[in-house]
């Protein structure tokens, strides 16, 4: 039978298991089955659930949309927004849409300036939370179905307004996150790396950052999820690289690894601190249709950038942060050159934390150790013509950083 390949989903319906696409499961069909399971026990406009997460979109802004977020009828829901988690455990993509499609987000509107609201206040205790929280959620009308995905934010369920809420148990906050809150004197980026030295990990920060629980009080404003996230990977990034900066040159160290069809390639050359990602869509992969390597890059040089990482985006900040923790246990700066792979295995786009927990991955595997840069990329080259069928020679003649080596100034002339 002749299939039109651009009709492939009309045909399939996610049905066919041999899939026209070539895709190892359907996310449209996941996303159904998500939905399904939240319908069948949302035939009403009021639930009882725990609420593990709560977001706040950017549309509308000043005035934003909070949503508190919650299966319903279901219990030990602490599964449903731990990304840390997911990674350790290797869940699947489907299995992460599968979980976050089930979350439905009953919102209201907010104006960003914190205020002493009681639904506001619910939302903020939602996030502070250890664990998740007993509520019972009453709605304007029941929820319209649908998944949302970004590349940015995790994926969620259907949403619907939000008439009232009522915690139905007193939430456990812990003291060091009581304590932030409670010190209305405290600038938020000191909290936050506060918190994370304290080993809060950086999804529980950009919840409460995004709540308006943190900074000096009389700035608390809510924050987009999208721009907390980012904000939480810059702000530790930057307290990193203050640190790392007072370290020795390290070696040159090459690493490789990653998760859920995201690969990276990191190398570490013996100068002062510098960074650059390249983002790569292998030919036929998600957003690259061509049968071409596509990229787009993004470069710090030791004094930091002075704008937006645009082309990379959030994914920037995400990968730097795990390198910056791997040169603190080292106790040594580098210059860094990472880049990212992105192949076929990643079909839908599940958010930014997906980037830094391979990356972390990567940087948790045995690192190889050359003797000159050239040994180092000549390895570079192999590893990745092996694994993905590719040439980066066009990448390494692009990359600013390796022109740059060399001709930077070294560590002492600093000091």
């Amino acid at each position: 039978m002749h299939v039109n390949r651009e009709n492939n989903c009309i045909i399939c319906k996610g049905s066919n298991p041999k899939k026209y696409c070539g895709r190892t499961f359907c996310p449209i069909y996941e996303k159904s089955q998500a939905m399904f399971k939240v319908k069948k026990s949302m035939g009403k406009d009021y639930f009882f659930g725990e609420a593990p997460s709560v977001f706040v979109g950017r549309h509308g802004w000043p005035n934003v949309n909070v949503g508190i977020l919650s299966p319903p009828e279901e219990k030990e829901t602490a599964k449903y927004d731990a990304p840390r988690m997911w990674a350790n455990e290797n869940y699947s993509v489907q299995s992460v849409v599968g979980l976050r499609g089930s979350l439905v987000n009953s919102r209201f509107k907010s104006p960003i300036q914190v205020n002493d609201g009681k639904t506001l206040a619910a939302s903020q205790e939602v996030a502070m939370a250890r664990k998740p929280v007993d509520v019972e959620i009453n709605l304007e009308r029941k929820p319209s179905f649908r998944v949302q995905f970004g590349g940015d934010i995790m994926p969620m369920g259907p949403n619907a307004g939000l008439k009232s809420v009522d915690l139905t148990e007193n939430p456990k906050i812990p003291t060091k996150i009581d304590k932030v809150f409670s010190d209305t004197d405290l600038k938020a980026n000191e909290a936050m790396n506060y918190l994370f030295e304290n080993n809060f990990d950086e999804n529980y920060l950009s919840k409460i950052l995004s709540v308006g629980t943190l900074g000096v009080k009389k700035r608390r404003t809510l924050v987009p999820t999208r721009w907390s996230i980012t904000a939480v990977d810059d702000g530790l990034g930057k307290n990193l690289i203050k640190e790392i900066k007072d370290f020795s040159e390290s070696d040159y160290h090459c690493f490789f690894g990653g998760h859920l069809g995201n690969y990276y390639l990191i190398m570490m050359f013996p100068e002062i601190w510098s960074y650059e990602l390249f983002e790569s869509y292998l030919p036929k992969a998600s957003w690259n249709t061509s049968s071409e390597l596509k990229w787009v890059t993004d470069y710090e040089a030791y004094r930091g950038r002075k704008n937006y990482a645009q082309n990379t985006a959030g994914g920037y900040y995400a990968a730097r942060l795990p390198i910056l923790e791997k040169l603190k246990s080292m106790k040594r700066q580098s210059s860094v050159l990472a880049l990212r792979f992105i192949t076929d295995e990643y079909e839908v786009p599940l958010g930014v934390w997906v980037v830094r927990e391979a990356t972390r991955k990567a940087m948790m595997g045995k690192s190889l150790n050359f003797s000159t840069k050239e040994l180092m990329i000549k390895y570079a080259k192999l590893i990745i013509q092996k694994k993905f069928g590719v040439d980066i020679q066009q990448i390494l003649d692009e990359s600013v950083m390796l022109k740059t080596l060399g001709t930077q100034s070294k560590l002492s002339s600093f000091f």
